[in-house]
């Protein structure tokens, strides 16, 4: 990524953000027991918003669209629901709520990232893009994410050839981890499945991506699933425990699947609470003010604020450490890219609730998992009341359970 020119404010003293204001700690085991049925609520509440509005961002993926519009439909989708629910009485406690990773819009072969500001969108839908969405939200800080791919088409053909590969192997690579989501289950064993089914479709996982433990206001906690083990890029072994809510990201290519750092600029930010630093201009010192406040724990894009205000804010923010980065990456031109990421709640009960997920992809492959263990796996059904109620239909954008 390109060095970004520092601006001068001479004019303007030092002072510290007081960013220590805050409210007497929750107790962080009560705040993620899934036992309480209201933190249940919050993340189901989460999930039905975000499944909802990814189907309207789907449903727009058409020749013509720009990414910039597309993202503003996601985020502004999001906003509007999380409007209409958990409103305080006067006097009442405030429920925050809101987006919890802005929509992002990325095409062929780009990885993700990709949610550009207004000014500066380049990509507009062609047919037969395939199109990444990547969008979450928050409930009281209980956040569902989901992440889909689909091609823009105006037709109704399904892909085919290496589109049909890539986007088939990161789907079915998703719904074989998803049955695997039990107490005890290794996050090496995850990651071996996810190469498995990768080299069944002739394809290659991304390099760099990480499956997410969750919590209330933390969107990537401590336990994580590579995407891809290498000599490099390894995690820590854990095992998934029953109360873990995890933030499942499987990320294909038909590439090496070693994606890089582009020019564009980079828009998708989140706080670095560990740092602290007393900024000196203007500017660093408004945005880093009204980001602390708007968005203190989730992450952001500039798009979300003065974009020429912000643009110039973010510069000493970031070079200072008080944000992380989330760049645009990319795999090498020609290939291609698919992203499926759900979020699941592994119960006390131990069952596994999935609560985000859109429809499956319209692709033939000429290629499908063969390996005994794996189709076994992926024959065992994630519907509890389908089995339980045949003749009910299954709720639209409902959650999925797995035993």
């Amino acid at each position: 990524m390109a060095p970004k020119k520092k601006e001068d404010d001479d004019d303007v003293s030092s002072v510290e953000m007081d960013e220590d204001a805050e409210e007497p700690e929750e107790d962080e085991e009560a705040s993620n027991d899934l036992s309480n049925a209201d933190i249940v609520t919050k993340y189901r509440t989460a999930g039905d918003i975000v499944n909802k509005v990814l189907l309207a961002v789907v449903e727009a993926c058409k020749p013509g669209a720009t990414a910039v519009e597309l993202c503003n439909l996601g985020d502004g989708g999001i906003n509007e629901a999380v409007g209409k629910i958990y409103n305080a009485k006067k006097g009442a406690k405030k429920v925050e709520k809101g987006v919890a990773f802005p929509t992002c819009i990325s095409v062929n072969n780009c990885v993700g990232h990709y949610s550009p500001l207004t000014s500066e969108d380049k990509v507009v839908l062609a047919e037969g893009d395939i199109v990444k969405i990547d969008m979450g939200v928050h409930v009281d800080g209980y956040v569902a994410v989901i992440a889909h791919t689909c091609m823009c088409t105006a037709g109704t053909d399904p892909m085919s050839g290496r589109k049909a590969d890539v986007c088939m192997a990161a789907w079915t690579a998703a719904e074989a981890v998803q049955r695997m989501l039990k107490d005890g289950c290794s996050n090496n064993e995850i990651t071996k499945v996810i190469a498995q089914v990768a080299e069944a479709y002739k394809c290659n996982p991304v390099e760099g991506v990480l499956s997410h433990q969750m919590k209330k206001h933390v969107i990537d906690a401590n336990k994580t699933i590579i995407n891809k083990a290498t000599a490099e890029q390894q995690v820590a072994e854990a095992a998934l425990a029953k109360n873990d809510v995890f933030a499942i990201d499987v990320v294909m290519s038909t590439g090496e699947g070693k994606p890089k750092a582009s020019e564009d600029r980079t828009t998708v930010f989140k706080r670095n609470i560990e740092e602290k630093y007393s900024l000196k201009m203007k500017a660093s010192r408004a945005f880093f003010s009204e980001v602390n406040t708007r968005f203190p724990t989730m992450p952001f894009t500039l798009r979300a604020g003065d974009e020429k205000q912000w643009k110039m804010g973010v510069i000493e923010c970031v070079k200072h450490n008080l944000f992380i980065e989330y760049p645009v990456l990319y795999e090498k031109p020609e290939e291609f890219v698919a992203q499926y990421k759900f979020t699941a709640l592994l119960l006390p009960s131990g069952n596994t609730a999935r609560i985000t997920g859109g429809p499956p992809p319209a692709a033939t492959s000429e290629n499908s998992v063969t390996d005994t263990a794996l189709v076994e796996l992926l024959a065992i059904s994630t519907d509890k009341k389908k089995q339980k109620k045949k003749n009910k239909p299954k709720k639209e954008g409902g959650e999925v359970e797995v035993s």
